[in-house]
Order: C-alpha cells, then sequence, then structure tokens
C-alpha cells in the first residue's frame, strides 16, 4: 500500500513538474522578433499566487451575501404571528404618526401662506383685517419627514412666489407712505409725530453658511423679507389712518371767503386782532358739513362762536363751525365726513350769515385753508380707508 501511494505521488510530482515546465514566448516589437523564456517554478509561483487570489475572493463575495440573506430576513428564523402581528402595529403606528405630522405641518404652512397674502394684499390696497395681519405667525419645522416634505412641497413653492411679491409691494408701499407723509408736511403735520416704528435691533450676525442647510437659509431669508414689508405696512397703515382724521373736504357747497386766517381789522372795533380761522360767507340755512370723522365735543352756544359744533377728530385735530343758525348733532356723537351737522347763520359776533371755521392741531389754531386745498389725493386716501361718504359738491 505505501509502495502504490509513494508512485501515485511521485506520478503526480511527475505530472505538475511536466506541466510547468519552461516556455519560450516569441513576441514581435514592430522592428523584430524577440524571444524570452519562463522557468517552470516561476509559472508554478504564479500560479499560487492567483489560486490564493480568486480563492480570498470567492470567500469575501460569500460572505457579503450571507450578510444581505441575514438582514433581509430570508434565513431567519419565521417569527411567530404575535410577533410579526406587532411588528405591522408598529410600521402601521410609524405611518399614522407620520400623516398627522404631515397634517400639521400643513395646516401652519398653510397659515402662513395665508397670513403673507393677507399681509401683501393690505399693503398694495390699504385694506386687511388688522388682526390677521398682526398676529404671531405659526411656527414651522425646518426639517420633516420624507411624506411632510412631500405634501409641503406645492405651500412652499407658492411662498417662495410670495416672496418675490413681497419686494415688489414693499416698494410700492414705500413710495404710498412717502407721497402721503408729503401731503402732511404740506400741511405743516409732522408725519414721524402719527407713525411709531416697531421698536427692533441688536448686534448683527451672519448666517454661518457652514452650520446651516440650504432649506434653513431660505427660509430665513423669506422671514426677513415679510418682517421687512410688515414694517412698511404698520408705517402706512398707522399713517394712513391718520389721514382720516384730517379735515379734507370743504365744509360748504360753494366755498368764498370773506375772511381769512391771520392778523386782520377787527370788524367792531377796527384794530388789528387776531382771526383764527376763516369766514365763509352763503344764505342763511346754508348746510354745513363735518371735514373728517370724528366726535362731537361740544354742540351749543358758547361766547363769540354763537352756535357752535366742536369736532375732535383724534391724532390732536379739531375743527370749529361757528355762527350756526341750527345745530344738528349733539355732544359726545360720532360723525362721519361729509355728515350734514348744522345750518349756517349769524349768531353771536357776526355782521351776517357766515361760517366761522377754524381747524386746530393741539389747541392751537392753523390756517384751514391748506386743509380746504388737499386735492384729491387725501379725499382718495380717506375713501380707500373707510369707504365712500357724502357731503358737498367739490371746489368749483
Amino acid at each position: 500500500m505505501a509502495k502504490a501511494s509513494n508512485s501515485k505521488t511521485a506520478t503526480a510530482a511527475q505530472r505538475f513538474r511536466a506541466f510547468f515546465t519552461t516556455r519560450d514566448f516569441i513576441f514581435h516589437d514592430g522592428r523584430d522578433l524577440k524571444r524570452f523564456s519562463i522557468a517552470g517554478r516561476t509559472q508554478a509561483l504564479l500560479a499560487g499566487v492567483g489560486t490564493v487570489t480568486v480563492l480570498f475572493s470567492a470567500y469575501g463575495v460569500a460572505q457579503a451575501a450571507v450578510g444581505a440573506i441575514a438582514i433581509s430576513g430570508v434565513t431567519g428564523t419565521p417569527a411567530s404571528p404575535e410577533a410579526q402581528v406587532a411588528k405591522m402595529r408598529e410600521q402601521v403606528e410609524k405611518m399614522q404618526a407620520d400623516v398627522a405630522a404631515a397634517k400639521e405641518a400643513a395646516r401652519l404652512q398653510a397659515a402662513r401662506v395665508e397670513q403673507h397674502q393677507a399681509l401683501i394684499s393690505a399693503t398694495l390696497t390699504g385694506k386687511g383685517d388688522r388682526a390677521v395681519i398682526e398676529q404671531p405667525l405659526p411656527n414651522t419645522s425646518a426639517r420633516t419627514s420624507a411624506v411632510a416634505s412631500e405634501v409641503l412641497a406645492p405651500l412652499k413653492q407658492v411662498e417662495a412666489r410670495q416672496v418675490a411679491m413681497a419686494g415688489k409691494a414693499r416698494a410700492a408701499g414705500e413710495a404710498r407712505y412717502n407721497q402721503t407723509a408729503g401731503e402732511l408736511r404740506r400741511l405743516g403735520l409732522s408725519p414721524e409725530r402719527y407713525v411709531k416704528v416697531p421698536a427692533m435691533g441688536g448686534p448683527y450676525e451672519p448666517i454661518d453658511n457652514d452650520n446651516a442647510n440650504g432649506s434653513d437659509a431660505s427660509a430665513e431669508a423669506a422671514d426677513a423679507q415679510f418682517r421687512a414689508l410688515f414694517v412698511t405696512w404698520k408705517k402706512l397703515d398707522m399713517l394712513e389712518q391718520t389721514v382720516i382724521s384730517i379735515p379734507s373736504m370743504q365744509p360748504v357747497d360753494k366755498l368764498t371767503f370773506t375772511s381769512n386766517f391771520g392778523v386782520r381789522s377787527d370788524p367792531f372795533r377796527g384794530t388789528a386782532a387776531m382771526h383764527a380761522g376763516v369766514d365763509i360767507p352763503g344764505a342763511l340755512g346754508t348746510p354745513i358739513y363735518a371735514t373728517a370723522d370724528g366726535v362731537v365735543s361740544h354742540a351749543g352756544r358758547q361766547g363769540g362762536y354763537g352756535n357752535l359744533v366742536q369736532i375732535n377728530h383724534g391724532r390732536g385735530i379739531e375743527t370749529r363751525y361757528g355762527h350756526l343758525s341750527k345745530i344738528i348733532v349733539a355732544d359726545n356723537a360720532r360723525v362721519k365726513r361729509g355728515q350734514l351737522i348744522g345750518l349756517m347763520g349769524s349768531t353771536g359776533r357776526s355782521t351776517g350769515s357766515h361760517l366761522h371755521y377754524e381747524v386746530r392741531v393741539d389747541g392751537k389754531a392753523v390756517n384751514p385753508i391748506p386743509f380746504l386745498q388737499t386735492g384729491e389725493y387725501l379725499a382718495s386716501v380717506q375713501d380707500r380707508v373707510q369707504g365712500g361718504v357724502g357731503g358737498p359738491a367739490k371746489n368749483k
């Protein structure tokens, strides 16, 4: 047996040496034929290295396949029905949580979009619900699930378009504010007195782009744009609310003057005296209209004014209508611009039927004529803010 085994081993060795014999190789390098030889031992060594490499590669592939199968659970022990139900219940609960989170995120995002739209509309038209515009914006999370992101995508697109529109609305609002402020300055009124800009401040700290992702930076830029628009709207709204208090129409249908504001010769004494208003002549019983919204602070007899109606318009502005033959409104009554408040007469210190008309700011008489010549702009602002009103015809 031993001799037979040794004989087989010797035969295998001879075959191995016969297979890995020295081999000559000839190749053409483009000019000459060249020959080189590879010894049998070298061939055997290279074959061994190749075999080991193939074996290691096959082992790695096999290990990876086993790992993948184990992860997929194909080869795992089948779970019990109770475990399978529990796992399915866990998956359903997670799905329900994702859906609920997506619904809440969509609700909050829709509320933001609606409030932004209300702000843009109010800035452009001068009309809007202040309670809606001034309420705090709902907070939305910048990081959401895949389900929520898919639901929010259309709303995010709408918000992106709103951001572009917000810049244009702010420019239009600033232009309208500057025009209205110019009209107030022409009347001797300071717009800054009536406009209180929301207080904001703090040191400037730029966004760290290394730590903030694109969506966070985009959301912050959008919020900054709408904060700036809100400040513009707030200034414009406060100024236009002030315009409601400014006398901006004539108190009678036909406007002429027999005596102007300032120092004049007193009609009874003939000496220089201050005249705190203007005298507008007319027939007895001519209708007299309120020149701005307000509250009647006095309706009755008062010294040289005779029958007097005094209206407090707010913001320190009031108007007086003297020498009336009849008073139609009562104390503390709220009146609208263009509302009939009395009839022209000659009561009190008067030489004939006329209206003594005054405008006072903080109790001090100012020249009423600029207020009677405000033109169409302030009247259009008042109409836009509060709607159309009645009253006398325009200046002829």
